[in-house]
């Protein structure tokens, strides 16, 4: 074979897989190139999903239906729709915004946080299963433990204590009627003291949670509770009666 043959073997053998490369290149550029579209549109779904969620979640207590900011969940458990025996949930006080998310405790900043003072209401939504009402509580059973003399408050509002050797011994029980409002508070001791204000909507309690210095602007209290209630139910529920 001469230098001017094989020249032109070598060339066209080099044409030759050049011929089948260009295709298997620009194949695999179309691939690419759909590739990156398609993530392209994909990427802001998927992360606008996950920084964000629902608003509200639709939730059944005993047959009663709430519509609950998932933000506003204590336990992760209890962070999806549908029927539950049970929501703990807790807002800023006095806003009722839902809660910013709990910053990170160390060892050196942990007695300092230990000193702030409570800034939230917490709420606990429960079935009740036919358990005694609040409003039967307070109007009958209640009054069994009570000491007869009773105090007046600020602006109306009234406070009895609970006598010594009874079920209630050492809390004291606040009531009013406009607005309405009952609350069990314990009494300050080695921790400041809490209390608790209940009422029934249909198949569920809830049972609101508040340190007793609140107390000290109790209409503003009472509004927060009824504002809670409308806002997560639709309806303001009937709170205890006075007696």
């Amino acid at each position: 074979m001469t230098y001017l043959s094989t020249a032109q073997y070598i060339v066209r053998r080099s044409r030759q897989r050049h011929s089948h490369l260009v295709p298997i290149i620009v194949a695999g550029a179309i691939a690419a190139g759909a590739i990156a579209l398609v993530a392209y549109l994909l990427w802001p779904t998927w992360e606008t999903q996950a920084s964000n969620g629902p608003d509200r979640l639709p939730v059944s207590i005993g047959a009663t239906l709430f519509n609950v900011p998932p933000k506003a969940i204590r336990m992760k458990i209890q962070r999806h729709s549908g029927p539950q025996e049970r929501v703990d949930l807790s807002f800023s006080y006095p806003s009722l915004e839902v809660p910013d998310a709990p910053k990170r405790v160390s060892a050196d900043t942990v007695e300092e946080e230990a000193m702030q003072p409570i800034d939230r209401i917490f709420l606990s939504i429960a079935a009740h299963h036919d358990a005694m009402a609040p409003d039967i509580l307070v109007s009958t059973i209640y009054p069994r433990y009570l000491d007869q003399p009773s105090t007046s408050g600020q602006d109306g509002l009234t406070m009895r204590a609970f006598r010594d050797g009874t079920p209630y011994s050492g809390e004291d029980l606040f009531v009013s009627n406009a607005p309405s409002l009952s609350a069990r508070c314990t009494r300050d001791a080695a921790t400041p003291g809490m209390c608790l204000s209940e009422r029934r909507i249909d198949g569920a309690d809830l049972t609101f949670r508040f340190p007793r210095s609140w107390l000290a602007q109790w209409r503003n209290m009472a509004n927060a509770m009824d504002r809670l209630t409308v806002e997560l139910h639709g309806a303001k529920a009937n709170p205890s009666p006075q007696g």
